[in-house]
């Protein structure tokens, strides 16, 4: 990409709330990514699915353990900017499904770290990151997915188990996790009486099935089958009927994750229409010299500078100790919404090319 373009268009996020410790991480993370995923993307891609021992090189560079105490062998990180230049940085490679799977433990652990007994917290969280167990999060059910208060997988108490019985669907790292934190009915309808339960890997009656997609195939992406499974009352994260808390617990974190991973995947569609716009030619010119790709070009550029300026603000009003959930939502809105333009316009750009 010629400095010229590059100069007026590559500026992703704002030297503004940065310190030097984030500018250091974003540097160590930018060497793992170059080095250890964006070479094999698009094989793994090919493959549904990429090494298990990634998880374990993430770990080696302090990924997997931000955001965690330190008795666990974690590395607390209360500010918020963590989050978004890890979630950027990962998604310069442009491998969503990679992504997802390597930190589905971002949303399968935190239940268990805020509301888990310690007995729980010790035996799960230095293992899974650690890199050495993988941590998967299991709401979603066939009948419905965001519809988390109507759920239909019962766990019925029996002495000092809880019989399980229903399935999820959609499931990341469905396949490959070790551990499942899944939401379950011990109640009576709606969300008090919801719970949640760590169901381990080989829990008898236990079954997955992988699942194909149109998009993130190296994603392992499962349903999940719960038969009769007995699972120890012990295994209970929280208290009883009180799982639906513990659900939303993380929300506004992964609002955040999502809004800085989208508009992370929106400057990679803007990057590779530059990169085209300026090696293809028609009419004798380089496409990047026609008017109106210039001006869908400067368009993407300018959704992302507003959407990436309202991400940071939102993220510095967390920093306070705000807690904007609106704003949280529409940004994440915003985000995403962003990142379809772009990838829309992109494929305008690149043609046929981008088949």
């Amino acid at each position: 990409m010629s400095n010229e373009y590059t100069s007026r268009f590559h500026q992703p996020l704002s030297s503004l709330y940065f310190s030097q410790d984030h500018q250091v991480w974003r540097e160590t993370l930018r060497k793992f990514v170059d080095n250890e995923i964006e070479p094999y993307a698009n094989e793994w891609d090919e493959a549904e699915t990429f090494p298990r021992e990634l998880y374990c090189k993430a770990a080696d560079i302090g990924l997997l353990q931000l955001g965690y105490a330190e008795e666990y062998g974690g590395t607390p990180t209360a500010d918020p900017f963590w989050t978004i230049v890890s979630s950027y940085e990962l998604s310069r490679p442009g491998a969503g499904g990679i992504i997802a799977s390597l930190n589905s433990h971002t949303i399968g652990l935190p239940p268990i770290a805020a509301l888990g007994s310690e007995e729980l917290r010790a035996r799960i969280i230095p293992d899974v990151i650690s890199g050495k167990k993988i941590s998967a999060l299991a709401i979603t059910e066939p009948s419905g997915g965001s519809d988390v208060a109507n759920l239909q997988t019962t766990a019925t108490k029996e002495g000092g188990h809880y019989i399980v019985n229903g399935s999820k669907m959609f499931i990341t790292s469905g396949i490959r996790a070790d551990y499942y934190t899944v939401a379950v009915r011990t109640g009576g309808k709606g969300v008090g009486g919801i719970s949640l339960l760590l169901i381990e890997k080989g829990t008898e009656g236990f079954t997955q099935t992988p699942l194909k997609k149109m998009g993130w195939w190296a994603s392992d992406t499962a349903a999940l089958h719960f038969d009769n499974c007995k699972v120890s009352t012990e295994n209970l994260i929280g208290a009883e009927n009180f799982g639906f808390m513990g659900i939303m617990l993380n929300f506004n974190s992964e609002r955040l994750s999502l809004a800085s991973s989208s508009l992370g995947f929106a400057q990679v569609c803007m990057d590779e229409a530059i990169a085209w716009a300026l090696e293809r030619k028609t009419f004798g010119k380089p496409l990047i010299k026609h008017q109106v790709i210039r001006h869908k070009i400067a368009q993407m550029h300018q959704r992302i500078s507003a959407s990436i300026a309202y991400m940071e603000n939102v993220a510095w009003q967390v920093q306070q100790g705000g807690s904007p959930i609106a704003d949280l939502s529409l940004m994440k809105v915003q985000a995403t919404e962003t990142m379809e333009y772009c990838a829309r316009e992109a494929l305008q750009i690149l043609g046929a090319a981008a088949i």
